[in-house]
């Protein structure tokens, strides 16, 4: 059995690499696929990719890193603040069941306190992973947004012109699109 999986894993190693080479005077179609891929991998990579990438006069991406990590490890704090506050009331709620006086911590609280408290504090620990998920999906997301804008043209020569104008005692406006 252990044979055929090497085998196995051996020829799909070999049949994706006969396809990943490529030529390399061709450039890249769609360079939002790996930023997407880098942001996923890395939180921010995907941002430091583009911003590296970019030959505009626009100012690099390279400011979203620190905000990307600091929502993540907010979140993440939060995340093991509840965790752990949960635990105590859990702790707290099994001792008094074995007849153990209360802590002066939880002594405002009766048993039936002690439940509702632990499920407040669970539905806050899961409301933050699920910050943490968005915070995540987010980033990659801009990764691919931004790469998608690397190539976007925003030169002088794409404008619009807006004159007024009177054809048989009657004003309008005109608007004149100019494109390359």
């Amino acid at each position: 059995m252990n044979r055929l999986v090497i085998v196995c894993s051996l020829a799909i190693g070999i049949s994706f690499s006969s396809f990943a080479q490529t030529d390399s005077t061709s450039k890249e179609k769609h360079p939002y696929k790996k930023s997407m891929m880098y942001s996923a991998l890395i939180p921010g990579a995907g941002q430091i990719r583009n911003a590296s990438l970019s030959q505009k006069k626009i100012k690099p991406a390279y400011w979203k890193v620190p905000l990307i990590y600091g929502g993540l490890g907010t979140a993440g704090y939060f995340i093991y603040l509840n965790h752990s506050a949960q635990n105590n009331v859990k702790t707290e709620y099994y001792n008094r069941l074995d007849g153990n006086p209360p802590a002066v911590e939880w002594s405002n609280y009766d048993n039936f306190g002690l439940i509702a408290l632990q499920k407040q504090y669970l539905n806050n620990r899961d409301l933050f992973v699920l910050l943490t998920l968005a915070i995540y999906g987010i980033q990659v997301i801009d990764a691919g947004v931004e790469a998608h804008f690397l190539k976007f043209d925003v030169s002088d020569d794409l404008s619009i012109h807006v004159q007024p104008y009177m054809f048989q005692n009657k004003a309008g406006v005109g608007l004149n699109f100019k494109f390359r």
